[in-house]
């Protein structure tokens, strides 16, 4: 395979984890392949740039200067947020030509800036999803996924998920076992497909403000199986049905039943990633009744089935 360029994108404000998480995935490629991947880092004036952390990165070169590369990656922080208007504008000039365009976090910004994200769908850290959203309504933001990829453009959620996307690029160009032995050397699981939320349903939901509300939030966590019909979910809180529904709500950011949706599904992964149950056994304990019944919820919301995700994404037993 002939070497692949990476281009790592440097400003003031940038969150190093953002560059230095998905540059170890392709330098941890070119040690199991050699010469694979070949990583450049550029700024605008090929000037140092100092990150939120307080670390100080210095440059291989200036963007004017840098050659069109294969993959250019785009990092967050909030340098991204108010970036250099000439950064959006050699993004703007420069990305098209890149085989594979990747932002990480809110790297997202400065793509949807120059116009790249129009007509496409994307994603982003999900505290920054309503307002890049509401910034760049031609962009089809999707608060969800740990990353996007629509066409040659690939935009991911929050710090770490930019690792999931590269170990995803690598596994494209050189195969499943050398992304599986990059993700191991990292200490970190090649388990998170694309399409897997960004958190779990406890933190994607608000934490109720009143204790009923609170004690229905955690006896449904605990009790996937059980009868969690808005009645019964109600009747616990001692509130009619209607308030309860209206309250949830409210105070959680969801409706009752996308919450116990999201819990039943999480509670399946994890058996199904962390155990040998069968699938009879994990669609009865997580609340689904019926192995059909997970396998379309699973389908639906993963768009895989439940066996197929396991084979994917259980981590190897060792002997």
């Amino acid at each position: 395979m002939a070497p692949r360029t990476v281009l790592a994108v440097l400003f003031d404000g940038l969150q190093s984890l953002d560059v230095t998480g998905p540059l170890e995935v392709f330098a941890g490629a070119d040690v199991i392949s050699p010469g694979a991947y070949r990583i450049r880092t550029a700024s605008l004036d090929g000037a140092p740039v100092r990150t939120t952390s307080g670390l100080t990165l210095v440059p291989d070169e200036s963007l004017a200067g840098a050659r069109d590369p294969d993959i250019l990656l785009v990092p967050g922080g909030p340098g991204s947020l108010r970036p250099d208007p000439r950064l959006v504008d050699w993004v703007r000039e420069r990305g098209p030509r890149a085989s594979r365009l990747v932002s990480v976090c809110t790297g997202a910004a400065v793509l949807a800036g120059a116009g790249l994200l129009d007509g496409r769908r994307a994603t982003t850290h999900w505290a920054y999803c309503d307002r890049l959203a509401r910034e760049h309504p031609a962009v089809e933001i999707d608060p969800d996924p740990v990353y996007v990829r629509d066409g040659h453009i690939s935009t991911s959620a929050g710090v770490t998920a930019g690792i999931d996307l590269a170990l995803a690029l690598v596994e494209e160009d050189l195969g499943r076992d050398a992304a599986l032995a990059i993700a191991r050397h990292l200490v970190v699981f090649l388990r998170r497909p694309g399409n897997q939320a960004q958190f779990s349903a406890q933190l994607a939901a608000q934490t109720a403000h009143r204790e009923p509300l609170r004690d229905v939030q955690r006896w449904i966590t605990d009790h996937p199986d059980a009868d969690l019909c808005v009645d019964t979910l109600a009747a616990r809180a001692r509130l009619s049905p209607r308030h309860f529904a209206r309250a949830f709500r409210a105070e959680t950011g969801m409706t009752p039943g996308r919450y116990v949706d999201r819990v039943r599904l999480e509670h399946a992964r994890r058996l199904l990633e962390d155990t040998a149950d069968g699938v009879e056994e994990i669609a009865r304990t997580s609340g689904y009744g019926t192995p059909e019944a997970m396998r379309r919820a699973f389908v639906r919301t993963l768009g895989t089935p439940p066996a197929e995700y396991r084979r994917r994404f259980r981590p190897a037993t060792t002997p």
